[in-house]
């Protein structure tokens, strides 16, 4: 990671901190980009008592602004001839009611619209690398969210789990359709999506909303307890994402305990997050919002699937060292025997993780 320049979102905590101490350790000047200067400074204060010759650089945004989204962008591009690195990581669970600075319904405008925003300004900079990547950090809570184009910008939503499943669902929607575009536009850039698994971070931290949606922080959190992995576990997705020799249109997460921990593989994700229909139309709602663009990507993207056939090229050498990450051999071997893991040798994976998805839309229904 020499020479590169690598933008993490939500960079002070959590999975997104760990994942900028990592590739500021492998050598990558990291730009922490974060909504408060105070924890931003500690957390950069911390990467260079960790590793002395840490570049990191500081960034304020707010995702809840466009206008933050802009000026950070702005910052960025006049610091930096290229980016090669941008990780949209930062994530907003947020309470029944809340709005972003636009109007726009919270998890939806910080989630997805703002690293949308973030994304298309710094387009120049980012094809200015010689192979940059683009890695959106979505979520398992994907998989229970309606494909229900209301759910998105909507600020009427009060069912504060929907509208988070909402938004990571968008994330995808929105790396595939980027994906077809660099295809379409032939353009030497990346964009790939990972999911952390249920890793302990903030995001999940005691709010100030209703009795509901405070049991329903308190029932997630119970469950967190007995199958969370540690952040800097959770931040081996961003980490092989941002550095492995992985196809653009990949999605990576956890092998193990049904998505939620484990070591990192190629993941499949809802038969929703692969509709081309639903991702032009989100890609047109974003740009009206956002009055952000990408013309320097061609508008004319393909429609098909955007999830490749398998991870090109997972050699010896290729295999991320910095993500903790072991021989290709070794994992590939591993997650060939994933899908069947759930299929038939694991019917208790089966209704432990339907279990888990039950649960989510369970506290979900208690916000109505």
């Amino acid at each position: 990671m020499q020479g590169k320049i690598a933008v993490i979102t939500g960079a002070n905590s959590g999975i997104g901190y760990h994942a900028a101490r990592q590739l500021a350790a492998a050598g990558a000047t990291v730009v922490l980009a974060c909504r408060h200067p105070g924890r931003m400074a500690d957390a950069a204060r911390a990467i260079r008592n960790a590793h002395p010759n840490a570049e990191i650089e500081q960034v304020t945004i707010d995702l809840g602004s466009l206008q933050s989204v802009r000026a950070a962008a702005n910052a960025i591009t006049n610091d930096h001839p290229h980016v090669d690195v941008l990780i949209n990581n930062a994530g907003l669970l947020g309470e029944p009611g809340w709005r972003t600075l636009d109007g726009v319904e919270s998890c939806f405008g910080v989630n997805h619209l703002g690293h949308f925003a973030l994304t298309g300004l710094l387009m120049d900079r980012l094809l200015a690398a010689p192979e940059a990547r683009i890695v959106t950090v979505s979520s398992t809570a994907h998989r229970v969210a309606n494909l229900d184009p209301q759910d998105w910008p909507n600020p009427q939503v009060t069912d504060t789990f929907r509208a988070y499943a909402a938004s990571k669902l968008a994330n995808l929607l929105f790396a595939y359709h980027l994906h077809r575009r660099i295809i379409a536009a032939g353009v030497a850039m990346r964009s790939i999506a990972c999911q952390p698994g249920w890793a302990t971070t903030q995001l999940l931290s005691p709010g100030a909303g209703s009795v509901r949606h405070r049991a329903g922080l308190a029932t997630l959190r119970a469950i967190g307890a007995i199958v969370a992995q540690p952040p800097e576990a959770g931040a081996s997705s961003l980490l092989l994402a941002s550095t492995a020799d992985v196809s653009s249109g990949a999605y990576l997460g956890p092998t193990q305990w049904w998505r939620t921990r484990g070591p990192v593989g190629l993941e499949t994700s809802s038969a929703d997050s692969h509709n081309a229909a639903a991702a032009r139309l989100l890609w047109d709602l974003s740009v009206d919002i956002s009055g952000v663009d990408f013309p320097q990507l061609s508008t004319a993207a393909a429609t098909r699937p955007a999830v490749p056939e398998g991870v090109s090229a997972w050699t010896q050498q290729s295999w991320s060292p910095i993500a903790g990450g072991e021989s290709a051999d070794n994992i590939l071997g591993r997650f060939s025997d994933f899908s069947s893991a759930h299929t038939c040798r694991w019917p208790f994976g089966l209704l432990f993780r339907n279990a888990l998805l039950r649960c989510w839309r369970t506290v979900g229904r208690w916000q109505c």
